[in-house]
């Protein structure tokens, strides 16, 4: 059983779609033939994946707040997923710091909220909750983090998702490991994701996207900083693939458990690595300009995905350069011709689905 099987005709609820990861994950899913349900805020920036897409008129749009347990309840019951994503959240660093108590509300109490309506519910369904390479205890070692290191974090965006994650367990453990459980639940961790359609405050493609589209220099506030650099589609790939795994599994499966999906080793660069990568398919400049008082962020960070190559045969498909080129592609298309944006999102999706050596198979 393919791709298009798996989700083919099922009810799939996406928290977050009208976010940049579940823009993305929601047009796949319509690639998939799946009836997507999303539940979010409107979208967080101007322009938007989401709104680039057309998504609000080509699946079931729900706009509430995450934090509205009642919302999300109402929700599940109309709709009745069989299979959940949850990527809604505050996912960004610095406005963690400025706005702590919505980063815990919407990150920790927002995954409670999620879970609690489906053990509420009470029917089958297979929930993935997505959180962040981030929410471990980071001590900036090199050493690629695996799923049972320490969960941690020093600022409110990483401690949120590791309390996030601790939710997720406990409710895994209290609720959705019994046999005859119909819920399935997983969590997943990727590393710094890229890809056309991200235009969030504060991160490096965007601010590059939007300098160079402007024909000003690229300002780079951390180039000594090491992330696990992978496109888009490769979590979102592991995500689907884990969720159509474990939906045929046990309630007690090892697939029941946290999953990191990063990069390939070669794909942990610094910010300097990448914005000359990005110049090399847009050219421009560059400069560095620390801020001695900027809020304190890990200057390196690797995963660990040899659970995911283990247990699920998952692998990343694009290296660090080919990443890079498709962002950039698709950012330059975004400044010449906008209304092409669909059409090479969902060409993206298949060129990497095409390029895929493990596609999902769940018999």
């Amino acid at each position: 059983m393919g791709w298009a099987e798996t989700y083919r005709g099922r009810r799939v609820l996406v928290t977050g779609h009208t976010g940049f990861k579940g823009a993305w994950l929601s047009e796949w899913l319509l690639a998939l033939g799946a009836r997507v349900t999303g539940y979010a805020l409107p979208p967080p920036t101007e322009p938007a994946l989401f709104a680039q897409l057309q998504l609000a008129g080509r699946l079931d749009h729900v706009v509430a707040d995450i934090g509205d347990l009642a919302a999300i309840r109402a929700v599940v019951e109309r709709t009745r997923p069989e299979f959940v994503f949850h990527l809604a959240a505050q996912s960004l660093v610095r406005r963690s710091y400025s706005q702590p108590l919505e980063t815990y509300a919407t990150n920790v109490l927002g995954t409670a909220n999620v879970l609690e309506a489906l053990r509420l519910a009470g029917r089958a369904c297979t929930a993935i909750v997505v959180t962040t390479d981030k929410c471990y205890e980071n001590h900036e070692t090199g050493r690629p983090y695996a799923e049972d290191d320490p969960l941690g974090g020093r600022d409110p965006y990483s401690s949120s998702k590791a309390a996030a994650e601790l939710v997720t367990h406990a409710y895994r453990a209290s609720y959705f490991s019994a046999p005859g459980s119909p819920v399935r639940v997983a969590s997943v961790r990727a590393g710094n994701v890229i890809g056309g359609g991200d235009w969030a405050e504060d991160r490096i493609v965007p601010d590059c996207a939007r300098a160079l589209a402007a024909g000003q220099p690229i300002i780079v506030r951390h180039p000594h900083a090491s992330r696990p650099w992978q496109h888009v589609l490769d979590p979102l790939g592991g995500y689907l693939r884990l969720a159509a795994m474990l939906s045929t599994d046990r309630p007690d499966s090892p697939l029941a458990a946290p999953f990191n999906f990063g990069p390939a080793a070669e794909a942990n660069r610094t910010v300097e690595d990448l914005v000359r990568e990005v110049l090399l398919h847009w050219p421009g400049t560059w400069e560095p300009r620390t801020d001695p008082a900027a809020p304190h962020e890990a200057r390196l960070l690797q995963l660990s995905a040899a659970k995911a190559r283990r247990l699920l045969g998952w692998t990343p498909v694009w290296n660090f350069g080919e990443s890079v080129a498709r962002t950039i592609t698709w950012y330059r298309l975004a400044g010449a011709d906008p209304a092409g944006i669909p059409s090479l999102t969902r060409r993206q999706i298949e060129d990497y689905t095409v390029a895929n050596p493990a596609p999902l198979a769940t018999t």
